[in-house]
């Protein structure tokens, strides 16, 4: 029923979406930070490592905590990132050669396409005093590789291009002077591209909606609620959760994909607290469950998936990806009435397991910790300028070829991160 619903919905959906991301100019999303959700989406957040649920800063923070755009007035932000990753593999060991065998290449090769333009934008308006509507656009990603190679004995290049857009209509309301709730309603559109896969045609249900297809669309909603509050002078308590976000198959990959192409987005939830310790300096912790493994494409195991099933089916092979838990915490110190600092670190579990590195060479998601800065520079009364580098310090994960002999050929998948954001907001 829920699939029919969105069938018939897909014409004006997909059309909406479609050109608010034409608006915003919005590139391929290779933002593979925390698996392939970022660490933070609005400048601000970017700063402090993506913590913030429990201290709302501008129009995008609905994308952490929908309670906190009432606490915000109304304003207009606008913030574009410079997302530049380096992603690699190497494989040791030569092929065995042996019937039924599936050996790589050795040698080390790195993903072309290493930099990236992903815009972000929000708007929130006050009703009154007690109640705001808001509107937050922004940018996931991090299914992206581009090897100049026939890493599967397929076409080249080898790899993936995966998009997406979220636009989040938000309602945010206080219930008392120092509590607020608020509910955001997620538009979601997905583009997704696989090239050089030829090689798994006989793992495939469906061979002709494996590989080489083009990009396709897919679309879908969810919802996101959350509250914040003061629980004692000084500090603040935020919580929210966003649901799985349904989305439509992708049909020209219908043979990679478990479940016939499904590719639905998976439901997280943060919680956090922050402490003002004076009026000019505030410290956050910030705790995210990403949970990869409600998602069939996502979380399935390559091994024994592939030789009990077929890609494409509903037990087909996937990329083995674990949930995610990431701690994250913040400083903010405004220096004088313009200048406001920031910075923060992060850390996160793997969601990459070693038993899964053959797969993921398509979708080297290792990053585990994230280091940051940043800074907001206000220009009288109604605006301010403000800025984020994000260093993702280079992990890297190991583990054997699983459709090699064993003990005959490792695969390593490496990748490292720098981030540069550039904000701007007019406040009303």
């Amino acid at each position: 029923m829920t699939r029919r619903v969105l069938d018939n919905l897909k014409g004006p959906l997909l059309c909406s979406l479609v050109v608010v991301a034409a608006v915003l100019g919005l590139a391929a999303g290779a933002h593979a930070t925390n698996g392939y959700f970022a660490h933070g989406y609005s400048i601000k957040n970017k700063a402090l490592a993506g913590a913030g649920v429990a201290l709302p800063l501008d129009s995008l923070a609905a994308t952490t905590n929908p309670a906190g755009m009432v606490s915000l007035g109304t304003r207009v932000d606008a913030g574009l990132t410079f997302f530049m990753p380096s992603r690699k593999y190497t494989v040791t060991g030569t092929p065995s050669g042996q019937p039924g065998t599936f050996g790589l290449t050795p040698g080390t090769v790195k993903s072309d396409s290493e930099l990236f333009l992903i815009p972000s934008a929000g708007i929130n308006w006050m009703l009154n005093e007690r109640s705001s509507f808001g509107v937050s656009m922004y940018g996931n990603g991090g299914m992206n590789t581009d090897y100049d190679t026939n890493t599967f004995y397929g076409t080249t290049p080898t790899g993936i291009d995966m998009m997406q857009l979220f636009i989040n209509p938000t309602y945010s309301v206080k219930l008392t002077p120092k509590h607020s709730v608020g509910i955001s309603a997620i538009l979601a559109y997905q583009s997704f591209e696989a090239q050089g896969l030829q090689a798994f045609s006989g793992f495939s249900a469906d061979p002709a909606n494996l590989t080489n297809n083009g990009h396709d669309d897919s679309y879908g909603y969810g919802a996101r609620v959350g509250y914040l509050g003061e629980i004692l002078p000084d500090l603040y308590v935020g919580a929210s959760y966003q649901t799985k976000i349904l989305m439509t198959r992708f049909d020209k990959y219908a043979g990679l994909f478990a479940e016939q192409g499904d590719f639905d987005i998976p439901s997280n939830w943060t919680v956090g607290v922050g402490y003002k310790m004076n009026p000019a300096l505030t410290l956050l912790l910030d705790v995210q469950r990403i949970n990869y493994s409600e998602i069939n494409s996502v979380a399935n195991p390559f091994m024994p998936n592939i030789q009990t099933s077929r890609l494409g089916n509903d037990d087909g092979a996937g990329f083995g990806w674990e949930d995610m838990t990431v701690y994250k915490v913040g400083i903010q110190w405004q220096s004088s009435r313009d200048w406001t600092w920031r910075a923060g670190y992060s850390v996160g579990d793997q969601p990459i397991p070693g038993s899964e590195v053959l797969f993921n060479i398509l979708a080297p998601g290792v990053i585990k910790q994230h280091a940051t800065v940043g800074f907001t520079k206000a220009f009288g009364e109604g605006r301010e300028l403000s800025c984020s580098l994000v260093r993702a310090f280079s992990n890297s994960v190991r583990g054997a070829n699983p459709m090699e002999v064993p003990g005959q050929q490792e695969i390593e998948l490496e990748m490292s991160q720098w981030e540069l954001s550039v904000g701007y907001a007019w406040k009303f």
